[in-house]
């Protein structure tokens, strides 16, 4: 073993990079990826000092690996701009504050309110049909409301 590791040349780093970089397409999820391009940058950098010892050439690979996985990180956060729809795939907490019309009597704290073209679980106090109420939570797929307080003479 050791015999092997004092010999390591070009070939064997590049096909370890080879090897990691087709491991990442298998779906490890960028973990690989950088590694195999860390394992490339020391084939070629013992192409250029092929007397390069082996103990040189693994802590290149350390560093290597861990500089390019740091860089890549740093650059992608860097990049992370602010979402233009944070709400998305929460439909209940877009609800949150809007006025609906109560679509099926809240009885015994359950009802259900018309939103859109769809229909909503409710609960809250005991309202009629037609009794237009505010959305104040979400509580996974129920929604919390309470009645829209109308003004004295209407």
């Amino acid at each position: 073993m050791w015999e092997y590791l004092q010999h390591l040349s070009f070939w064997d780093w590049l096909a370890l990079g080879t090897l990691l970089l087709i491991l990442e397409v298998f779906g490890a999820g960028g973990y690989l990826l950088w590694i195999g391009v860390a394992a490339a940058g020391v084939g070629v950098i013992t192409f250029v000092i092929p007397a390069l010892p082996w103990t040189l050439q693994f802590l290149l690979f350390g560093l290597l690996s861990v500089f390019t996985a740091v860089f890549w990180w740093r650059r992608q956060r860097s990049n992370a701009s602010p979402s233009d729809a944070p709400g998305l795939n929460m439909r209940g907490q877009e609800l949150i504050g809007r006025t609906f019309v109560v679509h099926e009597a809240i009885i015994g704290g359950r009802g259900k309110i018309k939103v859109g073209d769809g229909v909503w679980m409710v609960r809250g106090p005991d309202l009629p049909v037609g009794r237009q109420v505010v959305v104040l939570s979400q509580d996974g797929a129920i929604l919390q409301v309470e009645p829209v307080q109308q003004a004295p003479g209407n």
